[in-house]
């Protein structure tokens, strides 16, 4: 099987909310209760500044997607994202989500941003499995932090340094924005 990573389009919405209601509506992997529908997936796309989402598709079907989203509201934090893969049930182990991730993390760096953070639900093995492999380091755990299916969660934090900078390296360029997914 070939899987080609590309630009999500406003057409794969449909297929991205479904992919992602599975987590939300039978796990703790999402701290959302209710599934956005496909609008509400076209506007997280459309967010500003616009960030990138990706698909993995394979024979004209769509299994799996990435994306990144602001890490944090403050303006301090606007070199800093986080991100997330989600695949259709059945197709993880399989390297799409290594593909997604190949894929996304050099783009934030080539827009400029500095780090890049996975907020991981735990227990989640196959999920931390894959953000260590991609190079991600676990920075800490917010224990019982989110309430879901009758219990409480612990979220592990990973980042991921698209930058080489450090502390006292000067002022950065502001990060490019990416181009935004537009309406159907």
């Amino acid at each position: 099987m070939i899987v080609r990573i590309r630009d999500a389009t406003a057409g794969d919405v449909e297929t991205i909310a479904d992919i992602y209601r599975t987590y939300v509506d039978a796990s703790a992997v999402s701290f959302e209760e209710a599934a956005p529908d496909a609008g509400e997936i076209l506007v997280r796309m459309q967010a500003d500044p616009g960030l990138p989402w990706l698909a993995a598709e394979s024979e004209g079907g769509v299994l799996g997607y990435a994306y990144a989203t602001k890490h944090r509201q403050r303006a301090a934090y606007r070199w800093s994202v986080d991100c997330s893969v989600y695949l259709k049930a059945g197709e993880g182990g399989r390297g799409i989500g290594r593909l997604l991730y190949a894929s996304l993390l050099p783009l934030l760096r080539d827009l400029g941003y500095h780090r890049a953070y996975a907020g991981i639900a735990l227990p989640n093995d196959a999920s931390v499995r894959l953000h260590e492999s991609m190079g991600f380091v676990l920075v800490g755990v917010y224990e019982a932090v989110g309430y879901k299916q009758g219990t409480w969660h612990d979220v592990g934090w990973w980042q991921f340094p698209l930058q080489n900078a450090g502390v006292g390296a000067g002022a950065p360029q502001e990060p490019t924005p990416w181009r935004p997914v537009q309406a159907k």
